[in-house]
Parts: structure tokens; C-alpha cells; sequence
């Protein structure tokens, strides 16, 4: 894992980036954005994603979302709006000097790149999608009983709380008030994805078969006019990056010109 390298956000904001593969290298560059509750490490170092991608002939830029692994970590729910986290991205491609990237996003950093592709297609030449949709992915939290765990140690009782709070649990060094000022952001600004408007670029669309939202994620490529669908099989959301599968099928696809 490199050090991270930190870009200044237009709101003031510090993120962490990583970057394998030389600043002034010649091979095409993959954009990999973590999900809710992870971070660069967690999703794609921990997982051999990265160490696929450069076997494949690939420089990597990998970043910790607001709110998640080093970078800052406001807990305001105003700084974690969609554009606001598109926003950071069109940030991080300006710093590093790219004009275009091929994209590998998963959960939250899936819906982000989803929006990124459609609202600025010249930046992503294409893209694979894990476990989307589920990236409005909290508005199923209930955001009070989770301020109360982190404020007074009550015990959570509504199950879908239970289970963010333990993905948020999972990953050291993640701040709990943080990750729920995100739930309450994506709930102002963040809706599922819109059929009407998918990207145009080639998309990979990959989910568990464990996965609840796997119908929907095989419904959104279908509505992506060059949208293709992997389904990843015996794994759920929290395990579906893992996968060996998923990632073969992840960098064929992003070695394709087509």
C-alpha cells in the first residue's frame, strides 16, 4: 500500500489518494472507488484487486471517500450530497492530470460512478458497476437509533440498523458519526439511479447471488444501452468484492476496446 497522496477538495476537505504506477506512465488508468463503510484497502488492496489490475498492464488510482479510511471525515450531513462525492472525483482526475479513465466502483462507490459516467461521459470510458443499486444505500437506516448507539451506547434494535452499524463496525478506523452523516446526505441527494438516463459507455454490472438487490442490478443493465451483467455467484453484498470471479470478470472487461 502506498502513501496516500492527498488532494484538496473544493470545499476544503483533505482526501486520500493512491497511486500504482508511475505519475507520467504510459498505460491506462482505472479509477477504483470503494463502497459505504470501506475504504481503498479494504475493497480493492485486501481483495487482489490491485494487484490483478497491474498484472493486466494497468496503472491504478484508487481514493478513500469523504467520510471514509485517511481521508477527512466531516459530520455534517450537507458535505456528503451526490454531487458533492461526483464532485471529488472530477477533483482527483484534475490533480492527477487525467482527461479520461476507466472506472471500477463498488455499493456507494458503484452509484457514484454511475452519475459520474452519465454526467460526465468524456471522463469515463467505461466502467464496472458492483452491487448496484444499493446506493441511496442507508435511507433504510434509522439514522435516530444509530445517533443513539454512538451517543449513549443504546442498543440497536432495528435489524437493517444493526447491520450497517456492524459494516461500519468492520473496517478500523472508521468514524461511526461520519458514516451516518452519509446515511442522512445520500438521503437528500442520492436516489437509486435513474433508468431513463444510464451511461452510454460500456458498463459491467456485477452483484452477489446473495445478494437482495441482485434483481434490480440485472433490471439497471438492462437499461444501459452497452450494459452487460455478471452475476457474482454465492456471494452477498459485504463479500462480493472478494470474489475471484468477480475480479477476472472485472479486468477482462476492462481490457476490452470494444
Amino acid at each position: 500500500m502506498p502513501d496516500p497522496q492527498f488532494v484538496m477538495t473544493g470545499d476544503g476537505l483533505r482526501l486520500a489518494t493512491y497511486l500504482w504506477g508511475g505519475v507520467d506512465a504510459d498505460e491506462p488508468t482505472v479509477l477504483a472507488v470503494h463502497g459505504f463503510g470501506s475504504s481503498a484497502r479494504d475493497n480493492w488492496v485486501n481483495t487482489g484487486w490491485i494487484r490483478d489490475l497491474q498484472a493486466a498492464g494497468f496503472r491504478v488510482l484508487a481514493v478513500d471517500q469523504r467520510g471514509h479510511g485517511a481521508s477527512e471525515k466531516p459530520h455534517d450531513a450537507a458535505g456528503y450530497l451526490m454531487t458533492t462525492l461526483v464532485a471529488d472525483l472530477l477533483t482527483v482526475l484534475d490533480t492527477y492530470l487525467l482527461d479520461s479513465v476507466r472506472y471500477v466502483g463498488y455499493s456507494l462507490g458503484a452509484r457514484v460512478g454511475w452519475e459520474l459516467a452519465v454526467t460526465y461521459p468524456h471522463h469515463v470510458d467505461r466502467a464496472v458497476l458492483g452491487g448496484i443499486p444499493d446506493g441511496r444505500p442507508l435511507r433504510r437506516l434509522d439514522v435516530a437509533q444509530a445517533r443513539a448507539f454512538i451517543e449513549e451506547g443504546t442498543p440497536v434494535e432495528d435489524a437493517t440498523t444493526q447491520r450497517y452499524v456492524g459494516l461500519a463496525q468492520r473496517v478500523a478506523g472508521n468514524d461511526l458519526r461520519a458514516l451516518v452523516a452519509i446515511a442522512e446526505g445520500m438521503t437528500v441527494d442520492g436516489g437509486d439511479p435513474d433508468p431513463a438516463t444510464p451511461p452510454l459507455q460500456p458498463v459491467l454490472f456485477a452483484t452477489g447471488s446473495e445478494d437482495p438487490i441482485l434483481e434490480q442490478s440485472r433490471q439497471l443493465a438492462g437499461y444501459a444501452p452497452r450494459g452487460e451483467f455478471f452475476e457474482i455467484e454465492g456471494r452477498n453484498h459485504v463479500n462480493g468484492p472478494g470474489a475471484r470471479s468477480f475480479r477476472e470478470a472485472g479486468v477482462s472487461f476492462l481490457q476490452r476496446e470494444d
